[in-house]
């Protein structure tokens, strides 16, 4: 017999060492014990596809701002009819998420509203996408001009003469104040043009479905795909970067890109060196603001302060080229595997039917590759450039004798760092001996929080709370999360009947590979990854690019059709099956698995929990079905 329900808040183990993890958060993200009836009555789901690991209190800053201004865009600018924001807490350091409906009287007045909004985006799209580039681009030339400096031990003479009559202090007031508030702005503008893509998409998708009740949702999705999309070029110039190098015969000098200076100080003495660091430096602004996180943690690394990230992944194309591999994206085929599909979907219309297509389909298009656009504008510049600040500012506090290391910043709140630099200015302004009580305090409560969040890292979330209402309508989390009403049924175990070693999740991209698991629980872990193994993964960030290539087929624990990992693999035509809910905690690193991104399968073909095998033709008529058809070729008609 199934589940109908998952534990309650209240309900799961603090894990030994954890105890009081709750103050270490603002009140406001915690469940509170007088509010208890209401928040039991809500289902929650745990979003580990943005942060798959425990929050240190100055992390929750991109939950907070991320979450509330995608629901000011449905509920405040864009009047959604069925849909307003995202509730959310944090529970034992993990983000749940519970998406606020509205009351089924109030839908039809807030049509026309709604109608009113978008026609204004989507007839000035191109315009206004322009306009957004700016506003962002602003922001961020703002958050690089802001700085954190030693206050001076002597205000300069000129200040006397001038009357300026401030010591500075101000300066580091004032500039933590913004960098707080321009991080804030550049949230509110992301979704200005992410929640219409989605709106577009979503649109098409249910036309599409209630015209061919059958199509498959990766259909619809290959017909509206972007190739040209700026998220993907970072990785694009590194194969630019790792072609040039073979052109030049420079690959000798890529054998230890670890050693970033030898590696670079050896290709500029080389032959034809010069032309290439000139490429390298090309590339750099702003395409190496990319990070191999995700830009939501302090701990995510940067190719522009890391730069043997982008040479490791520059000596390993290299070697791909060497061995005669094709490392391009097969963009012309995605183009006409596009194209086919359209065709055949386009015939079976006359009319009005084929007139709204188009439409529906012309402005998907168009909208669609925002949706993994304002990434690298978002998430890998500002955040890049937010975190660079807040190092230079943890820097300047440990220099004063606040904490050891630059990154226990991290280990407050932003409200109480504003109050550590109050008590900065203080104890400087005053001169007194001792210096600022910053010192005295931290020290002790910084190693406690270090303590509560390595114990809350003991534990994996669970995957969501409470019971599930009986259907799940809000798109950002149907699209983007894949939180259906089937895949949460999946996940209480709905249909564990004979399916011992088969994991269910959503089908994101087409096609049936056998292969070798690696399970990489963070991007650390990336650099294991061999040749033609098989990716499991609790969720792959979109900067994880180039593995794509050295890969045979993705599987994560979360993300829907819209999720990175299912629109990457789409990109690069290899199988993936998203929202398993446990893949990356049920297989091991070595086993053989089957993956069938067709149906959304991912079969555990030996080692522990291995499926039962299948005798007779059946299983057979399986495997050379796979020799078949490889998967990099346009699948055979699905109409």
């Amino acid at each position: 017999m199934s589940k109908k329900s998952f534990p309650k808040p209240s309900e799961l183990p603090v894990p030994a060492g954890a105890e009081g993890w709750e103050e270490i958060y603002p009140y406001y993200l915690v469940f509170q014990d007088k509010l208890k009836e209401e928040e039991d009555k809500k289902f929650w789901f745990c979003d580990s596809q943005h942060w798959p690991t425990v929050f240190k209190p100055f992390e929750t800053i991109g939950a907070e701002y991320s979450v509330k201004c995608l629901g000011q865009y449905n509920a405040r600018h864009l009047m959604i009819p069925n849909a307003n924001g995202i509730e959310f807490r944090v529970h034992l350091g993990y983000l749940y998420m519970s998406p606020v409906s509205v009351p089924e009287d109030e839908i039809a007045d807030r049509i026309p509203e709604f109608q009113a909004r978008i026609t204004h985006y989507f007839q000035n799209w191109d315009s206004l996408l322009e306009q957004w580039k700016a506003k962002v681009r602003g922001t961020i030339d703002e958050l690089e001009s802001l700085t954190f400096d030693r206050l001076p031990d002597i205000v300069p003479m000129d200040d006397i003469i001038t009357g300026k009559a401030k010591d500075g202090s101000e300066v580091l007031l004032e500039n933590y104040d913004r960098l707080i508030s321009l991080a804030y702005q550049n949230w509110q503008y992301h979704f200005e043009f992410l929640n219409l893509g989605y709106i577009a998409y979503l649109d098409f998708f249910n036309y599409c479905k209630e015209i061919f009740p059958d199509i498959p949702d990766q259909s619809i999705a290959t017909m509206v795909q972007g190739v040209d999309m700026e998220l993907f070029r970072p990785d694009d110039e590194l194969k630019a970067l790792a072609t040039l190098a073979v052109e030049l015969g420079l690959q000798s000098h890529f054998a230890d890109p670890d050693d970033v200076d030898g590696t670079l100080d050896a290709i500029a003495a080389a032959e034809g060196g010069a032309e290439w660091l000139r490429r390298w430096d090309e590339a750099q602004d702003p395409w190496f603001n990319f990070t191999v996180g995700n830009g939501f943690y302090g701990h995510d690394k940067y190719w522009n302060e890391h730069f043997e990230i982008p040479l490791g992944y520059i000596a390993d194309y290299i070697r791909r080229l060497d061995e005669g591999q094709t490392i391009m994206r097969p963009t012309a085929e995605l183009l006409a595997e596009k194209e086919r599909i359209v065709e055949e979907y386009r015939e079976l219309l006359t009319g009005d039917q084929l007139a709204a297509f188009d439409a529906k389909r012309s402005l998907a298009a168009t909208a669609y590759p925002y949706v993994e656009n304002h990434n690298f504008y978002i998430e890998h510049w500002t955040m890049g450039v937010f975190w660079r600040k807040v190092r230079e500012l943890g820097r300047t506090l440990a220099s004063y004798g606040f904490w050891e290391d630059p990154d226990d910043l991290l280990y407050l709140n932003r409200n109480e760092v504003r109050d550590a630099l109050f008590d900065l200015v203080t104890g400087h302004g005053v001169g007194a001996p001792g210096g600022p009580i910053g010192a005295a305090h931290w020290e002790d409560e910084i190693a406690r929080r270090k303590d509560i969040v390595a114990a809350l890292k003991t534990a994996r979330p669970a995957p969501a709370l409470n019971t599930p209402p009986e259907q799940i309508t809000e798109p950002f989390t149907r699209m983007l999360w894949g939180i259906t009403t089937e895949q949460v049924e999946s996940w209480l175990g709905a249909g564990e009947e004979g399916s011992e070693g088969v994991l269910k999740g959503m089908a994101a991209s087409p096609g049936v590979v056998e292969g070798v698991a690696r399970v990489v629980m963070d991007s650390d872990d990336l650099s294991d990854i061999r040749q033609d193994e098989i990716l499991v993964a609790p969720v792959t960030a979109p900067s994880w690019g180039p593995i794509f290539g050295k890969i045979k087929a993705a599987v994560t624990d979360i993300g829907g059709m819209m999720s990175h990992a299912a629109i990457v693999c789409r990109e690069y035509a290899l199988p993936a099956v998203t929202g398993t809910g446990s893949a990356s905690t049920s297989i091991v690193t070595g086993q053989r698995l089957r993956v069938d991104g067709a149906k959304g399968t991912v079969t555990i073909l030996d080692g522990e929990g291995a499926a039962p095998v299948v005798e007779g033709p059946g299983a057979h008529s399986h495997h050379s079905h796979h020799h078949a058809a490889p998967v990099a070729e346009p699948e055979p008609s699905r109409v």
